[in-house]
């Protein structure tokens, strides 16, 4: 049995004002600092404190297991690429993890990296030449920029979800799996009705990771129809 580990504990920090700083930017410091996945993600050296959002995922439902071809969307700063690329074993040349972003990213070890856009025509041909074949697993922890209307935020990430569902439904090999974040409020009913009938099972999850007061949530479809 592996030894469960826990989040270092620390007195809470206290956040000096500043009249250049918001109120909201002060809220975000202050919850930052006094993140213990915050201060986890530091000393394990993982690139953000999501890491642990797929860790606790996969611990759970099993999805990574070794040799498996992985692609990350929109994987900048790369939190999730480390988890994907110790979990299918591709730095000791067990699998491959291929990131995608628009955003240049820190060389990560065990993963391949493409700086461009996953919605372009050719995007998917190019994914599946770098991993040598189809994709076991995609993961998408893309987040819309947000504009703090909720219903239109969430038909932002929505409108996200569904591009990465029809690109994971491109490079997927059958039985493949796909994990994406969504908002609280579930999914939207064609966008969930088009994954039950691509995946056999298909579920929406909160990890312990995600902060109770976000209303993000991830969407779980497993068993790709093909």
């Amino acid at each position: 049995m592996t030894e469960k580990k826990t989040l270092p504990e620390r007195g809470k920090v206290r956040v000096k004002s500043k009249n250049k700083r918001t109120h909201s930017s002060h809220q975000w410091l202050s919850r930052q600092l006094n993140d213990p996945y915050v201060r986890k993600a530091h000393a394990e050296g993982y690139r953000s404190r999501a890491a642990f959002k797929l860790l606790e995922i996969d611990d759970k439902h099993k999805i990574l297991k070794r040799g498996q071809r992985v692609v990350d969307l929109g994987a900048a700063p790369g939190g999730w690429s480390q988890i994907a690329a110790d979990r299918v074993g591709s730095a000791k040349g067990q699998g491959k993890v291929v990131a995608i972003d628009l955003l240049d990213i820190e060389p990560i070890s065990g993963v391949e990296f493409a700086q461009m856009d996953f919605n372009d025509d050719d995007a998917p041909e190019r994914l599946k030449e770098m991993l040598g074949g189809q994709a076991d697993v995609v993961l998408s922890d893309m987040a819309a920029n947000t504009i703090g209307h909720r219903q239109t935020d969430h038909l932002k990430i929505v409108a996200l979800v569904e591009m990465a569902a029809e690109f994971a439904r491109e490079v997927l090999a059958p039985g493949g799996s796909f994990i994406a974040k969504v908002l609280q409020g579930g999914t939207e009913g064609e966008l969930l009705a088009s994954l039950k009938r691509d995946f056999k099972v298909v579920k929406h999850i909160k990890p312990p990771a995600s902060r109770k007061d976000s209303a993000e949530l991830y969407v779980l479809a497993t068993g790709f129809r093909g």
